[in-house]
């Protein structure tokens, strides 16, 4: 069956019907196996900062190809960016406070959860000013380092 221009899945048959490859197949295909990751409200929220926004869409971070696609009725955000191999939860905190505007959440609230988490010693610090460093803005940085400055007064 068709899932997009070029894109055809042979989805297996269950008792309830048909059943479609997941999202991470879909990308693997559409994307030749290009690394990439699923980011997003779904990780966001899973950190345990205070998020609880849901987007009807997928965030994937990809090397190969941005915009907005539709495969077999699922909507998939790529964007092409830098992005570690595999991903540790430092990274996905960076990258929440990086699109903490697109939740309607504020910086301030995010920062205030991450300083307790670190007290608690839920995050790496030394992983958190690596993920900062390497894959996000200063204006990220500094929130970063206001939240461990906070968790280590």
């Amino acid at each position: 069956m068709p899932l997009a221009h070029g894109l055809f899945a042979c989805p297996t048959r269950s008792r309830f019907g048909d059943v479609l490859p997941s999202d991470e197949e879909i990308m693997r295909a559409f994307l030749d196996d290009t690394p990439f990751v699923f980011t997003g409200p779904d990780r966001w929220n899973a950190l345990g900062l205070g998020t609880t926004a849901v987007f009807a869409t997928a965030v994937v971070y990809n090397t190969k190809r941005s915009g907005t696609f539709e495969f077999g009725g699922r909507r998939f955000v790529l964007r092409r960016v830098a992005f570690p191999k595999n991903p540790p939860p430092e990274w996905f905190v960076v990258d929440l406070l990086e699109h903490a505007d697109q939740l309607g959440a504020a910086r301030a609230d995010i920062v205030t959860r991450l300083a307790r988490a670190i007290r608690r010693r839920v995050f790496d610090v030394g992983r958190l000013r690596e993920m900062a460093a390497q894959y996000r803005t200063k204006a990220t940085q500094a929130f970063v380092a206001t939240a461990i400055s906070a968790a280590t007064a």
